[in-house]
């Protein structure tokens, strides 16, 4: 029997974790994470929660406290809300401002979920934390190997690839080799409020999907409006600031020209963006910084890999090599769509996640 720190969200992925990891007889402490003050929320953010779109609500925290009484199992709510505001927050509208498009969920798991929690449970005196997330770990030799979750649906191992040797080895995900539809099954069995309850699909402090408004309220700028360009450089009319667009984008350009134009570049220093046709939006290479390895400590050699160049891009066969200490370069076999600076490269051998990291 092991003493668990489960992180409780209040979401039905979360209950069931806790609810298999009591059947096993483990001691557990359930918790939330904290992750806003009144002053972070919108009224966008409020009319969102109330409609369930987003997490970490106050009724999020009435569910998990329900959930933790009926498993007769202590609960706490852990006050992170100014370690999100700068590690997550405060990267993502940073990145915006670069005219990059970053991944926030990859942020908190990072610097909150296994960094600050897995401290708490420290603290604690808990052997290991859990978590409900779809993703599996597995002790191979003397290393850790996250793997993906059984569920291709599901699999949430895009988001944990910054995972170190240390988080793996005192993590446990409880739903790595169950269902979505297994889960709610065990869910309904038990009672529990949340059984029915639907997925938070949005980024949980902008759950309206105003990321320019988030960026103008959590920093005071305002965005400035600027030009749009083609490749070589002719002005095609004006934007509204670069923070409203995304490598790959097509709505709100709303200029006129023979064929559909797409965002195919950001440049927020001279605070310019570039406008394509779509088949300029395709490449083969990457590269990417900041990186982080699981499966092993160095590529020496060039790997044939599966790569994810976003959350919900289908895996490509690819090469990648390591280019220095922190840095990778990757050439897939055919051409990818909007490869974007910001967003996390996440590269695979089978089931088995080699590493990630930001591209450039």
């Amino acid at each position: 029997m092991s003493k668990i720190l489960v992180a409780m969200s209040g979401g039905v992925d979360s209950t069931v974790a806790a609810h298999l990891l009591k059947e096993q007889n483990h001691d557990l402490i359930g918790a939330m994470m904290k992750l806003f003050s009144d002053t972070d929320l919108s009224e966008a953010h409020i009319k969102s929660a109330k409609a369930n779109r987003s997490c970490c609500t106050l009724s999020d925290a009435e569910d998990a406290r329900s959930v933790a009484t009926a498993l007769d199992i202590p609960f706490y709510v852990f006050n992170y809300c100014e370690s999100f505001a700068e590690e997550v927050m405060g990267r993502f509208a940073k990145a915006y401002l670069q005219g990059k498009t970053p991944n926030p969920c990859i942020d908190c798991n990072r610097f909150i979920k296994f960094d600050k929690f897995l401290h708490r449970a420290t603290e604690l005196e808990c052997d290991y934390i859990a978590t409900g997330h779809y993703a599996r770990i597995e002790k191979t030799n003397d290393r850790f190997l996250l793997k993906t979750g059984l569920d291709s649906t599901k699999d949430q191992s895009y988001v944990l690839y910054a995972m170190t040797q240390e988080q793996l080895s005192r993590t446990l995900f409880p739903l790595g080799e169950l269902s979505k539809d297994k889960v709610r099954t065990l869910a309904e069995a038990q009672g529990f409020v949340n059984a029915e309850k639907r997925d938070s699909q949005d980024i949980c402090f902008a759950p309206d999907g105003d990321y320019a408004a988030f960026i103008s309220r959590h920093t005071g700028i305002q965005p400035e409006k600027g030009q749009f360009q083609s490749r070589s450089g002719k002005h095609l009319g004006n934007h509204k600031g670069v923070i409203n667009y995304t490598i790959g984008q097509r709505k709100g350009i709303a200029i006129t020209a023979p064929e559909p134009l797409y965002v195919v570049g950001i440049n927020a220093e001279e605070n310019i963006v570039t406008l394509g046709a779509s088949s300029e939006l395709f490449t083969k290479q990457l590269n990417a910084a900041d990186i982080n390895l699981i499966a092993l400590d160095k590529i020496n050699d060039k790997m044939t890999i599966q790569a994810k160049i976003r959350y919900a891009h289908a895996p490509q066969k690819a090469t990648v090599w390591q280019t220095a200490d922190d840095k990778i370069h990757m050439e897939f076999n055919s051409p990818q769509r909007a490869i974007t600076p910001g967003q996390a490269v996440v590269f695979y051998d089978g089931d088995i996640v080699i590493g990630g990291g930001t591209i450039v």
